[in-house]
């Protein structure tokens, strides 16, 4: 399977009440539970994908500040082929039944946050019913 374009979520578990300094977002309180992330990738998702598990890595995104935490991992992935507006639409739906995590990932879109506290996977699998995503079934690395 290879999906070259599209938007993914990522399931984060955060283990832990952390704070996390997110490059220029500044310092970022983290509430244990689980989170909602809303990317996209418009050429090579896969690869996209992968280095979120990565734990070395140059920082770049937001996201890379977060996972790079001790206490936040990745426990699940979704994706959707589709274009990189789809991504904000998403992010928007999402942030209206979840906690948004003010300017986290939206730095270059108007979007409040693209990182949603979301209450319980009951929740989570709802919403990637009603959005069409896919779970993410090949390996990472």
């Amino acid at each position: 399977m290879s999906i070259v374009k599209g938007v993914y979520i990522l399931v984060i578990s955060v283990g832990k009440d952390t704070r996390v300094n997110v490059g220029a977002l500044g310092s970022v309180n983290f509430e244990k539970g689980l989170y909602i992330y809303v990317g996209s990738a418009q050429n090579g998702m896969e690869k996209r994908v992968e280095r979120h598990f990565r734990k070395v890595k140059r920082k770049f995104w937001h996201m890379d500040y977060l996972l790079k935490n001790e206490h936040a991992r990745v426990v699940e992935v979704f994706y959707k082929e589709a274009g990189k507006a789809e991504e904000c639409n998403i992010a928007r739906k999402i942030s209206k039944t979840g906690i948004p995590i003010e300017g986290f990932g939206s730095s270059d879109c108007e979007c409040k946050s693209h990182l949603v506290k979301i209450k319980d996977c009951e929740f989570l699998r709802a919403a990637m019913r009603e959005i069409k995503l896919q779970q993410w079934l090949w390996k990472t690395a």
